[in-house]
């Protein structure tokens, strides 16, 4: 990953923001809860990104703390970031060698998947339309086949909509989202790939995807979990749907 040579300017509100999302620091890692709406990297126009706006952690002199995954603009929830270099190699590794666990929540229409738990093993290709990439579900001999499994199962059912439990065994761009789409059960909110953005009634507001928790080895030795509470946005509709 490509670092700045200077600092990138931010102002005393995205400052006092980033600083906001953090849930977990320590000598070795600064992990954040996103919020929805902010992208990870590699933002369009004048907004910062959130790579942009860690350097409000950077020391005088020193590298900002370093993205170990993404998460796709509208997701929110737990990300983590390494502090220093051997941090982040360490990391880097593990994530390499599937050491990494993430588990998310997610609700989608217009109800409860059949099977209500399972394993979606489908390849994903990635297409280009214009200025924007799709993910979608592919044959295995595909020339541009990327192999991606994805645990789920149904932890509510209301009106419409259920509420999933969802594990990636592999890190595809968009794989949540497209695999539980081939189900027949899109996100709520997710327009990309043919979620409701009203349900019962009920407006969404956004892609209903959000990173709960993570596990993960320790650069200090250890396995770690950190966890992200549900964003007030989520709660509500879960709340108005009866789903928790």
């Amino acid at each position: 990953m490509k670092v700045p040579k200077r600092p990138v300017q931010l102002s005393r509100e995205e400052v006092d923001l980033v600083r906001s999302l953090v849930i977990y620091e320590d000598p070795h890692i600064l992990a954040l809860n996103k919020p929805a709406g902010l992208s990870s990297q590699g933002g369009r126009g004048q907004v910062n990104t959130l790579d942009e706006m860690l350097w409000a952690f950077a020391r005088p002199g020193k590298a900002r703390p370093r993205l170990i995954h993404r998460l796709d603009r509208d997701t929110s929830g737990v990300i983590l970031t390494a502090k220093t270099q051997p941090a982040a190699s360490f990391l880097g590794k593990a994530m390499m060698a599937r050491k990494f666990a993430k588990t998310y929540r997610a609700i989608v229409t217009p109800g409860a998947t059949e099977p209500r738990e399972g394993v979606v093993d489908r390849p994903l290709r990635r297409e280009e339309i214009g200025r924007e990439a799709y993910m979608r579900v592919c044959a295995p001999d595909h020339p541009d086949a990327e192999a991606a499994r994805t645990r789920f199962r149904t932890l509510a059912e209301g009106q419409g909509a259920a509420l999933l439990e969802v594990d990636p065994e592999t890190g595809r761009m968009h794989q949540i989202r497209v695999h539980l789409a081939s189900l027949g059960r899109p996100i709520a909110g997710d327009v990309r790939y043919g979620g409701a953005l009203v349900v019962s009634g009920q407006a969404v507001p956004r892609l209903m995807l959000h990173a709960l928790a993570l596990v993960f080895p320790h650069p200090g030795g250890g396995e770690m979990r950190l966890e992200a509470p549900v964003p007030a946005d989520m709660a509500k509709l879960l709340a108005a749907l009866k789903l928790g």
